[in-house]
């Protein structure tokens, strides 16, 4: 019972849902999410977050703003892999 409630979790999360998300509640200006499951089953996740909440905070802050904003959904999420950048930080990865 207990991983059929699991796995029903696992499938109702979506790139969709994750990025809008953290759009809205980081007022992000870019969000990507990719599902990294190898079967695409929406366990495993890759994001990338811009948002100017981000300004002067350092690695780790940034990640813990990610990490509350998910924190619902991350115990349902085998793997997470985050990058987050300011705005500055993103338009300069854009020149490149």
């Amino acid at each position: 019972m207990i991983n059929r409630t699991i796995l029903t979790i696992c499938q109702e999360l979506s790139t969709n849902y994750l990025q809008e998300k953290l759009q809205r509640d980081l007022e992000a200006e870019h969000v990507e999410v990719e599902d990294t499951t190898f079967n695409r089953c929406a366990c495993s996740f890759r994001v990338l977050v811009v948002s100017a909440k981000f300004e002067g905070k350092p690695l780790l802050q940034r990640h813990q703003l990610v990490n509350a904003c998910l924190a619902e959904e991350l115990p349902h999420i085998h793997a997470f892999e985050q990058k987050t950048l300011t705005p500055e930080q993103w338009a300069r990865e854009q020149q490149k």
